[in-house]
């Protein structure tokens, strides 16, 4: 068993460290809303702290899954960041979604202090994240991946190590940029089904058989039909995944017009109030240009 910290209790670490209790590790907690951890605390073993240095200090690894770039500087870096206490030889495994340039800062950060760094973004959303069966797309050096893959293993079904530090960010990205291109796809069939007098439900039935099935067909057409977007992910949080995603392709020179057109649509959808709705709710973007009940 192993002594590891979580920085992040939000809708994804708060399970995701809970996984890493009921494994019978010993888990130091931080999160910047202290109610949280000590609600956390109240279902799970471990111990909370009030800054993440203090959460850091003894620990052989240290989880994060904060919001942004900026938050994973102050976490990680800071005055009181986890590397002000971090002891050499130890391991630092970053869950957040964030760019893959910070990956590489903080990186080289921690190397020139002898900690571990790796990129580890996860993709399955809050319900993978309490159901333990998250994707983890991972960078950095193979050592330190087989160190950590067990302590992964407690709440992900799928672990992988793509290349240096900086690829697990990247293949996020891909994930995103995939999402984003389905999710409309899947908004513009229903609505185009709606306009043509056909059952939204009955038509997914049939085609979810054949080559137009996808994940997010099988799991939010039936909720997108209902106009229920509640699902975890919201579309704050997408927008600042696709901005990190068309920023990089800005630097290697892809081409992404169906991403960025994605985009536009998103802040669409937060201009008439679905800054917290789901993803799918690009659903509710064309229905509130055009209702057909």
């Amino acid at each position: 068993m192993a002594t590891v910290a979580f920085i992040g209790l939000g809708v994804m670490g708060y399970p995701m460290a809970g996984y890493l209790a009921k494994a019978g590790h010993s888990v130091r907690v931080y999160n910047r809303t202290a109610s949280r951890a000590e609600k956390w605390l109240g279902e799970y073993e471990g111990e909370s702290f009030e800054t993440p240095a203090e959460a850091a200090k003894g620990a052989e690894v240290v989880f994060a899954c904060v919001g942004n770039d900026n938050d994973l500087r102050q976490v990680v870096a800071g005055e009181q960041g986890a590397f002000a206490t971090m002891e050499k030889g130890t391991l630092f495994v970053d869950h957040t979604t964030a760019s893959a340039d910070v990956a590489r800062e903080l990186a080289a950060n921690g190397k020139e202090k002898g900690i571990g760094f790796l990129d580890a973004p996860v993709s399955g959303g809050q319900a993978g994240a309490e159901n333990g069966v998250l994707t983890v797309m991972v960078g950095g050096e193979e050592t330190d991946f087989e160190r950590v893959k067990p302590l992964i293993d407690t709440f992900a079904r799928a672990v992988t190590l793509l290349g240096p530090v900086g690829s697990g960010q990247l293949c996020k990205m891909v994930n995103q940029i995939c999402i984003a291109g389905v999710v409309q796809g899947l908004a513009e069939g229903l609505h185009f089904a709606k306009a043509a007098g056909l059952d939204g439900e009955q038509v997914v039935d049939v085609i979810s058989k054949g080559a137009a099935q996808s994940w997010q067909m099988e799991n939010r057409s039936k909720t997108m039909l209902a106009g229920e977007y509640d699902h975890g992910f919201a579309v704050d949080w997408m927008r600042k995944d696709l901005a990190i995603v068309l920023q990089e392709a800005q630097h290697n020179g892809a081409l992404l017009p169906v991403t960025a057109l994605v985009d536009q649509f998103y802040s669409e959808v937060q201009a008439i109030g679905g800054s917290r709705w789901d993803t799918s709710s690009l659903f509710a973007r064309l229905m509130n240009v055009r209702s057909f009940d």
